[in-house]
């Protein structure tokens, strides 16, 4: 089998196997989070949650399979580890960047939600009280 095959495979392999992952950890351990931004909402965080992840996916899948294009042939071992270690060092900043990027949108969000909470008084007014001279 050519060199450049065996690259391939094992390419794809991990970066499937690693986007799943990602895709997965981020799902679970940001539901609580999307529940808090979503004042609560379980079934509204859900299906965010949801469509997150199939965005998150498509992306990424759609990114390693651009990706997998090779230039030059591989001819030797240590051609496949250096080519494997290119391929897979972008596909994990990209990977990092997404989750940068959607963490950084929902703590926005969170943030306008925490600001909209805080202006509204705790209890409502009991009486006015005129102003007083001087003050």
């Amino acid at each position: 089998m050519d060199r450049t095959v065996i690259a391939y495979v094992i390419y794809l392999v991990v970066s499937v196997a690693l986007t799943v992952w990602v895709a997965r950890t981020l799902s679970r351990n940001g539901r609580v989070f999307l529940a808090d931004v979503l004042h609560g909402n379980e079934k509204l965080a859900d299906a965010v949650n949801h469509l997150l992840v199939v965005g998150f996916y498509l992306v990424n899948l759609g990114f390693v399979a651009l990706y997998l294009n090779d230039d030059g042939d591989i001819d030797d071992t240590r051609g496949i580890f250096e080519a494997l270690s290119a391929k897979l060092g972008v596909v994990l900043l990209v990977l990092g960047v997404m989750h940068l990027g959607n963490v950084y949108v929902l703590n926005r969000i969170r943030r306008r939600g925490l600001m909209e909470r805080e202006q509204q008084p705790p209890v409502p007014p009991q009486a006015w009280v005129p102003p007083t001279a001087g003050a």
